[in-house]
């Protein structure tokens, strides 16, 4: 059975997710999120960095929960648990990957984006799914609708995420958190402005769930 992802979520109502270029940018970065109330942290494969950050925020930032992020191949599990990673999440789950999860060591957040893939999921015993693209793939329309249906899961909506609608995702019952990459731009990390990536996670971590 996988394990229950329920303490990761209650840290905050927003999980950042950082694609994090240089491995030196990754522990002010997560500190910098850490001081503003942000404690789960998605470090995604997106770069060759991603391994190598995760396991620098694990050693050096104590209060930080990384975890990691755009997982697709199985290989990923074990790579990143090494590293430190305390969770899991993956933008899709094929079945040959849900299996694999569904054994992992670390809570998992697996993605979906259609209710069968859903119920399949839930078959498996995820109880908290991250809904991805959620602003592609009907956002909070699509929420509101499989609340019923699917009223045993709960989800953690990624993709399209901001300011402007974080709060809005965030009063949905069947939503625990979500997940954005807004609390770190670009601009902020590269010119190593940190002290505006915690101003914005104290924003993000006043957001009510």
């Amino acid at each position: 059975m996988p394990l229950d992802p329920s303490p990761i979520v209650a840290l905050a109502p927003v999980i950042p997710v950082l694609t994090i270029e240089r491995v030196e940018d990754a522990v002010p970065l997560a500190r910098a999120l850490v001081a503003g109330g942000l404690k789960a942290l998605e470090v995604t494969l997106r770069t060759e960095s991603g391994l190598k950050a995760i396991e620098a925020i694990a050693r050096d930032v104590p209060d930080a929960v990384v975890g990691v992020g755009t997982v697709t191949k199985t290989w990923h599990v074990a790579s990143a648990f090494d590293a430190g990673a305390r969770f899991i999440v993956s933008p899709g789950t094929p079945g040959w990957l849900a299996e694999h999860l569904a054994d992992a060591p670390i809570p998992v957040f697996p993605g979906c984006a259609t209710v069968t893939e859903a119920m399949a999921l839930s078959a498996l015993g995820f109880s908290v799914l991250k809904f991805f693209p959620a602003e592609a793939s009907g956002g909070m329309n699509w929420l509101k609708s499989v609340a019923a249906p699917l009223a045993a899961l709960k989800f953690c909506p990624t993709g399209g995420i901001d300011t402007k609608n974080a709060a809005a995702y965030l009063a949905l019952p069947n939503v625990v958190a979500v997940g954005g990459s807004w609390v770190a731009p670009k601009d902020a990390v590269a010119a190593g402005d940190f002290a505006r990536v915690t101003a914005l996670s104290w924003e993000a971590a006043a957001l009510k769930v």
